[in-house]
């Protein structure tokens, strides 16, 4: 059995940003462990621009963002072990993997980190009627053919889901000489960044089709075309609104889903409204010494955010590790006994937010979290229930546009939530705000003054905090956005 202080499963770049931040912090024996032939995950095949800007200050493609990542595992001690398969993680951190080289290893680690990405929803997910005929693929999939194998998927395409890499291939395949007769999204509003809408799809005249979507598929061998319908309010398509659209390839571009086969098997308490782990500040799962981070724990919008919870990630990891080693006979206390810890609750307009648990004392905390609904010059509004049940206003800040599409994140300071026992984040809209002389004041004195959130900002199955309402989940096609 090898032994190791830190265990990375998966080589992307939250798994190497994990890795690195671990051998900086003073870990010495750092194994990652990736599936793949090669480091870097799916940004290898992601050939466009756009990676970088925030983590590296500079604009970057797929690639060229792994590649320095790559290079500074390389300069390191960091053992990497491609073409690698991880079969499961026992209780005490035991990773058994398989490859061709060394066959069944097992290695047994002081902390575990997951770092596996996440994978395409597929389409047995989406119900659509029809033959199971050759031409039907995922984003990307086409991604890889294309950019990897130099394989042109077909020549009239049709997309359905507006998510990134859906977005993303419109444009590439135009390029390679393809016909796209549209993007069919089935929510009223895109799930792709808005500068993709407008690089890809309007630089191009490609037509975008919200509250739309295929309802059906004809072919026997090969896909000859899509039926395609509007929808209601509640994604059902309306009688009499279907048209037929002649194609040879549809790409299925309707949201990821985190990669937790393992965290699962592990027996890791996952968050049914991400997918992923719950977890606290730390990157600390359920199972104590399993931390988890990047698109394994929810779908991100950029991948530069990506790294950056790779690095938290690997922090706290290597915190756990050091203190082992320092004392290798101690079992080092489980922070994921949530003692002392305070859990955040998704409010008003808001449908998620990790960290699901915060403890007061750490030094600093970034909060993640997407809206529910399109809301234009809202308020993000933080708050914390005290012991007592009072509540205290934390943090208040104007945002002229939030849209599910796009990832919302607030960095505070750990004190910031002293004395919580909740902590509740809410989009607050304009003209709740106004009805309350918030605008005014910029103050929140209590629950009995939390405004009521009316339009599309309020769901049925709500239930209340601080007067707020806590949106119930949205059911539709190509919620999550990519990681470009």
């Amino acid at each position: 059995m090898l032994k190791y202080d830190l265990a990375v499963i998966g080589g992307g770049p939250a798994g190497m940003a994990a890795a690195l931040k671990a051998c900086e912090s003073g870990v010495e024996k750092i194994i990652i462990l990736e599936r793949a032939e090669t480091l870097g995950g799916i940004l290898e095949q992601c050939i466009h621009t756009g990676f970088g800007l925030h983590y590296f200050g500079e604009e970057l493609s797929g690639p060229e963002y792994a590649a320095r990542f790559i290079e500074l595992v390389e300069d390191t001690d960091i053992v990497v072990k491609t073409d690698t398969m991880v079969l499961s993680i026992s209780d005490d951190n035991v990773v058994t993997a398989v490859n061709k080289e060394d066959g069944l290893i097992e290695i047994d680690a002081t902390a575990v980190i997951l770092a596996m990405g996440c994978r395409e929803r597929p389409r047995g997910a989406l119900n659509i009627a029809g033959t199971r005929c050759a031409g039907v693929l995922s984003a990307g999939t086409a991604q890889k053919y294309v950019n990897i194998d130099g394989y042109m998927p077909g020549k009239t395409v049709v997309i359905l889901g507006s998510g990134d890499i859906g977005l993303i291939m419109a444009r590439r395949l135009t390029f390679a000489g393809a016909r796209v007769a549209g993007v069919f999204e089935i929510n009223p509003t895109p799930s792709g960044l808005r500068r993709n809408i407008v690089q890809c799809l309007d630089d191009f005249g490609i037509p975008l089709h919200t509250s739309t979507t295929v309802v059906g598929i004809e072919g026997t061998s090969k896909l000859e075309a899509v039926i395609v319908s509007k929808v209601d309010g509640h994604y059902a398509p309306i009688p009499g609104t279907e048209r037929r659209i002649p194609c040879d390839t549809l790409l299925l571009s309707v949201g990821l889903i985190p990669e937790n086969a393992l965290a699962t098997d592990a027996g890791v308490a996952l968050d049914p409204m991400t997918g992923g782990a719950i977890v606290d500040d730390n990157f600390e799962t359920s199972a104590a010494g399993l931390f988890a981070c990047g698109n394994a724990l929810h779908i991100h919008d950029l991948v530069d955010f990506v790294s950056d919870e790779g690095d938290h990630a690997g922090a706290s990891a290597a915190r756990r590790a050091l203190r082992r080693s320092v004392t290798p006979h101690a079992t080092p206390p489980a922070a994921t006994s949530r003692e002392g810890s305070a859990p955040t609750r998704a409010g008003a307009g808001v449908r998620y937010i990790v960290p699901q648990y915060v403890h007061p004392q750490t030094s600093r905390v970034t909060l993640r979290f997407r809206t529910s609904a399109s809301f234009e010059n809202a308020s993000i509004v933080i708050e914390k229930r005290l012991a007592n049940g009072e509540i205290e206003l934390v943090k208040r800040r104007r945002v002229l546009v939030a849209v599910p599409a796009e990832m919302q994140s607030v960095a505070l300071a750990g004190d910031a939530f002293a004395g919580a026992k909740e902590i509740m984040v809410r989009i607050e809209p304009k003209e709740a705000e106004e009805a309350n002389g918030e605008a005014k004041s910029g103050g929140f004195d209590g629950a009995e003054n939390a405004p009521e959130v009316s339009g599309a900002a309020k769901a049925d199955g709500a239930t209340e905090f601080g007067g707020a309402t806590k949106i119930a989940p949205v059911s539709a096609q190509g919620e999550e956005a990519s990681h470009e």
